[in-house]
């Protein structure tokens, strides 16, 4: 399965489970073909993953064996908030309007994924969760 990871930004960011055969060719000739950049990045290489994430991943399209789907937007709107930037609130507020997230639910999420935030050291736990609690209690 291939999941890419929603942006604004004209690139293409993608995890696959597990890595289909000729994967890493397949994805050189996308690149020259579509003239854009593709990382093999993932919310989860970053921050610990939510809770039950494969199960809310939307399927987009298949193609041969392979699926397709958007990551989960939980864990894009985490990862997003996370960061901070601008743009990437925009995309979580986007995604707030258009109903593919709600505010409580990442709160819940996010609390459940609390302890393994240890396994992430470069995270700052306390302002991390100041900075969640600020977006999912906000009345924006």
């Amino acid at each position: 399965m291939i999941y890419g990871w929603r942006s604004s930004t004209i690139d293409i960011d993608l995890k696959a489970d597990p890595e289909p055969e000729s994967f890493f060719t397949i994805l050189q000739d996308l690149k020259r073909k579509l003239k854009i950049n593709v990382d093999l990045a993932s919310p989860d290489m970053f921050l610990p993953a939510l809770p039950r994430w494969k199960e809310r991943c939307v399927w987009i399209a298949g193609h041969r064996n392979i699926n397709f789907y958007h990551f989960d937007f939980y864990s894009q709107a985490f990862a997003k908030i996370s960061r901070g930037h601008p743009r990437d609130l925009i995309d979580v507020n986007g995604m707030l309007e258009s109903g593919l997230i709600k505010r409580s639910q990442l709160w819940e999420l996010f609390q459940e994924c609390i302890p393994n935030i240890i396994r992430y050291p470069a995270i700052e736990q306390d302002i991390l969760t100041q900075t969640m609690e600020r977006f999912c209690f906000s009345d924006e």
